[in-house]
């Protein structure tokens, strides 16, 4: 961990306690809507950006330099362990992550050996030091959950339906609890790698989390992420932990009972009623509507009113969106998002 911001208020926040102000971070706020992050990032995968940790730092760095956000999230993407262990999979601009040849079937599995961030992605752990030396704020470090990951290595593809990682999941369930298994640990070395090089918190995107009934969340899914929580409070006990899905609303009760310390909310479930399903002091993240940005600033101001007024000055709340900054967005409307949500809510 970063020392010497301990209490920011994005920490202080994740702890349930009083900051000076509300927090504010975006998904995404590192890339995509920012022209500086154009004018910089290259031609090609984002993985191949990912593999330059001067380059990452300083993309990593642009919105904290531009917003005055709270916190600073890793430049990075979830397929990066998949990547480097040599599964075959690359982020295709415009489309996601797509892999060539899928995993379909338990012969598979010798694809997935154990991830070693030190020998397999020193990279991303140089990006960390570099951005741990620079940072006024904390490092948001971050990795895909094990089910959003499989799905992305058994589909080959980003996808509605999920029909092979259904099927997979209800044919051959001993295959499918080992490659989540295999996933889990990668998700747990990589946080690791990432606090021990100078995070201060995480969050574990369980991004299509939501595409599960409660049933087969609770069966196929649940264990695993709860894996990746309980070992990393073991090895770091202090440090917070996100959870995020989209769509989760069904199963917000066991993506909670994972073992986060905060829960990330899209904009779907207002913040009361997680308290009311959850428990009053929960820590929760979010949740404006991302599409309220791109409507514009007095738009995205009621939107903003909203959030605050549903969360009633309680301390354990992070603002964000409710999914990630679409590559449309304005920054100029952040900018005016992360300024008003500080002043709004700043004690005196």
């Amino acid at each position: 961990m970063v020392t010497g911001i301990s209490n920011n208020t994005f920490l202080a926040a994740a702890r349930g306690e009083h900051g000076s102000h509300t927090p504010v971070w975006f998904m995404r706020q590192a890339g995509r809507s920012l022209p500086e992050y154009k004018a910089i990032r290259g031609d090609g995968s984002i993985l191949h950006a990912i593999k330059n940790p001067e380059l990452s730092a300083q993309i990593t760095l642009q919105p904290v330099t531009r917003y005055g956000v709270d916190a600073a999230v890793l430049y990075s993407d979830i397929v990066v362990p998949a990547h480097a262990i040599g599964f075959g999979i690359d982020v295709a601009p415009g489309t996601g992550p797509v892999a060539t040849v899928p995993f379909r079937s338990v012969a598979d599995l010798a694809r997935v050996r154990p991830f070693e961030p030190e020998i397999d992605t020193p990279y991303v752990i140089e990006t960390c030091r570099i951005l741990a030396a620079e940072l006024t704020v904390p490092l948001l470090a971050f990795a895909g959950a094990p089910f959003t990951v499989a799905s992305y290595l058994i589909e080959g593809r980003p996808s509605r339906t999920y029909e092979h990682t259904k099927a997979l999941m209800h044919t051959d369930e001993r295959t499918w609890h080992e490659l989540m298994d295999r996933l889990a640990d990668h998700a747990i070395a990589s946080i690791r790698s990432q606090l021990n090089a100078g995070g201060s918190a995480f969050q574990l995107f369980d991004s299509w989390a939501g595409a599960m009934s409660r049933v087969d969340y609770e069966r196929f899914a649940k264990p695993h992420s709860a894996k990746v929580f309980s070992e990393l409070a073991a090895s770091h006990p202090h440090v917070p932990g996100i959870h995020f899905g989209i769509g989760c609303d069904h199963i917000l009760e066991s993506m909670y009972a994972a073992g986060p310390t905060v829960i990330g909310l899209d904009w779907r479930t207002r913040i009361q009623q997680a308290r009311t399903r959850l428990g009053a002091n929960t820590a929760v993240q979010g949740n404006l509507d991302p599409a309220l940005v791109l409507a514009g600033w007095p738009v995205a101001q009621q939107g903003c009113d909203d959030v605050l007024a549903d969360n009633a000055g309680h301390p354990a709340h992070i603002f964000n969106l409710g999914h990630g900054v679409q590559p449309n967005t304005d920054p100029g409307v952040l900018e005016q998002i992360v300024a008003y949500v500080h002043d709004k809510t700043r004690r005196s």
